[in-house]
């Protein structure tokens, strides 16, 4: 079975990474693979050991390039795939190449809403999946908050969904207050200092300016003796660092702060927290609350799209609301004051993702909606 799966671009990302990830664990002798991207790929396709995989950039300008959807309908005219597996709004107008090149079986995966309509109103954006998704066999959202907007707004039959949650592999053990990761913070951490963190492309959306300006507000809350041996950690990099490096000198906190930048290590960093933050504005099914939770670290996050599947409040974590520093402040101070809360969190946190989470449930779900899709198309 030969599975196509375009994409915007092929680089650093949640959903790339789950696109990865299932191509990886994919047994190989079901299934080969084409990665498709509308725009160009990066080194990020090096991440992918499947042995029967290519790869195709079809170098789509900005705006609209209608001559990308020709290349496309010849590309699959020639690779003959399947099943087309379109992913996210960018890459939906794919079908329509994808029904002209006789392609059995397209499925659309939803990993989040454009991040220039959070909250899915945008009408151009709702009359596109409308007009469009008749065209697709199944629809996959990867949150329940994904999959009641589906059917509420943009009006999919709930037949043709099947929600599938992202599920992440870990190889290493759970964080313990024994075994905390080193990290090279420029104001050395002692050993009863507590390191608040988070992991993402520093942009507007996942708001890490937010997570700056709580950390500021928690630095009043507990005082300045207990305030010096506080530590943030940003893990990620993107064009928001220098705004964000000047917020936190703003802020007079800039020496207890650290970014990382991109790093390959992201597991290990983890491990080095004493608690998980995500501030985001918007969220499908966040990998790096996975990769936390995988990691025995408390959640303290905001409550959008599929942030609450995750986290349970007051059993795994703390949800609060969107882009409001001191509420977020608040939610992180009983780490501080409760020495067994953290690790009882991360203790069930950990529990459930791997009872819920894990990678091999999501890839034995989408090898069932693959091969089931097919063989009822060609029945």
């Amino acid at each position: 079975m030969l599975v196509a799966h375009l994409l915007y671009r092929l680089d650093i990302g949640g959903l790339e990474t789950v696109v990865v990830n299932l191509i990886n664990q994919l047994p190989s002798d079901r299934f080969h693979h084409a990665v498709i991207s509308l725009t160009d790929t990066s080194d990020f396709k090096n991440r992918i050991h499947h042995p029967h995989v290519t790869f195709h950039a079809l170098h789509k300008k900005p705006g609209k390039d209608w001559p990308v959807w020709w290349r496309l309908w010849r590309l699959l005219r020639t690779l003959q795939p399947d099943i087309l597996h379109t992913c996210n709004l960018a890459a939906l107008e794919g079908v329509i190449p994808a029904t002209l090149a006789r392609v059995p079986v397209v499925i659309h995966a939803e990993h989040g809403r454009d991040s220039y309509d959070l909250d899915g109103s945008n009408p151009k954006y709702l009359l596109l999946r409308r007009l469009l998704l008749p065209l697709v066999h199944t629809v996959v959202p990867v949150s329940a908050d994904l999959q009641q907007w589906l059917q509420n707004r943009v009006g999919v039959p709930a037949g043709k969904i099947r929600t599938i949650v992202n599920g992440i592999q870990t190889t290493l053990p759970p964080r313990t207050a024994q075994h905390r990761h080193p990290l090279p913070l420029p104001k050395k951490a002692e050993a009863d200092s507590f390191i608040i963190g988070t992991v993402g492309r520093l942009w507007p959306v996942k708001d890490q300016a937010n997570l700056i300006r709580a950390f500021a507000h928690l630095l009043t809350l507990v005082g300045r003796d207990k305030g010096e041996k506080l530590r943030l950690v940003l893990i990620g990099d993107g064009p928001q660092r220098q705004e964000l490096e000047a917020l936190a000198c703003s802020l007079n906190m800039a020496q207890q702060l650290w970014i990382s930048g991109w790093r390959e290590d992201v597991e290990q960093l983890l491990r080095g927290l004493d608690l998980f933050v995500l501030p985001s504005l918007a969220e499908g099914t966040p990998l790096t609350i996975l990769e936390a939770m995988a990691a025995g670290l408390p959640v303290v996050a905001t409550r959008v799209g599929g942030v609450a599947d995750l986290v349970i409040p007051e059993e795994t974590g703390t949800l609060v609301e969107a882009n409001n520093p001191p509420a977020l402040a608040q939610a992180i101070h009983p780490y501080l004051t409760d020495p067994l809360l953290a690790p009882t969190q991360g203790e069930a946190g950990r529990k459930r993702f791997l009872e819920q989470f894990t990678l091999e449930q999501m890839v034995h779900q989408y090898a069932h909606l693959f091969a089931s899709s097919l063989l009822q198309k060609t029945k």
